[in-house]
């Protein structure tokens, strides 16, 4: 029987129920919820890193993205603060859209 420990989609269960298997879970407390998101956020982040593809990018982006709108809402925020906070770092050091890569500052 494998073993997971790791934060599922709310109807997951449901979908293994349904293909006949039993499974055991667990509702976790708040702490312990931000750092199972934690966890889930870089295991999404590394399967978006390993796609080959658009389309599979575009499906993982919007796993990190509904992780994001709950780890907002497990801060007190929603996903329009967070976006927010986007759009003003965005206004005062800009975003990503000119493809820059800093190779080195010379320190003087």
């Amino acid at each position: 029987m494998p073993v997971y420990n790791k934060l599922v989609r709310d109807y997951i269960p449901e979908i293994i129920e349904q293909s006949g298997k039993s499974y055991k879970t667990k509702v976790l407390i708040e702490e312990a919820y931000v750092e199972a998101l934690k966890r889930k956020l870089q295991e999404e982040v590394t399967e978006y890193s390993d796609t080959k593809t658009n389309r599979e990018a575009v499906e993982e982006l919007g796993d990190i993205l509904e992780i994001i709108h709950a780890l907002a809402a497990q801060h007190d925020s929603s996903i329009e603060e967070v976006n927010e906070k986007r759009l003003e770092k965005a206004r005062s050091r800009g975003a990503f859209d000119n493809r820059i890569l800093l190779i080195d500052v010379e320190d003087k």
